[in-house]
C-alpha cells in the first residue's frame, strides 16, 4: 500500500461507510467529530508519518468547500499542522512536503 492507496482507504471508510474506526493495515484509528462543526476527523500513521484527515467544512470559502456544497466527498489531510493532500470522490492528490 503506498500513500495514496492509505489516503483513499480512509477517506472511504470515515465519509463514504461513515465507520466509527479506520483500519490501516493491522492498526485501527478512532473516527471522531469536531467540536465546532461536528466534521469527521481521524488521526493515524502510515509509514512513519502523522496524519490527520479531517473532512472539508463546506461552509468556507475555498474550492474544495465549493466541491463539497455541490455533494461531493472532500477530506483534507494535515501533516505536521500544515495541509498536505487531498481526496475528492476517490481521487488523491498530494501536494504538500510531508515531514516525519
Amino acid at each position: 500500500m503506498n500513500l495514496s492507496d492509505a489516503l483513499i482507504s480512509v477517506w472511504r471508510q470515515s465519509l463514504v461507510h461513515d465507520a466509527n474506526a479506520v483500519q490501516l493495515e493491522h492498526t485501527k484509528y478512532p473516527v471522531k467529530r469536531t467540536s465546532r462543526n461536528r466534521l469527521r476527523q481521524v488521526d493515524f500513521e502510515f509509514d512513519g508519518l502523522e496524519l490527520r484527515g479531517l473532512e472539508q467544512n463546506p461552509e468556507t470559502k475555498s474550492r474544495w468547500a465549493q466541491l463539497a456544497r455541490e455533494g461531493k466527498k472532500v477530506m483534507q489531510f494535515l501533516n505536521a499542522g500544515r495541509y498536505v493532500a487531498n481526496v475528492v470522490d476517490g481521487k488523491a492528490t498530494i501536494y504538500g512536503k510531508l515531514s516525519r
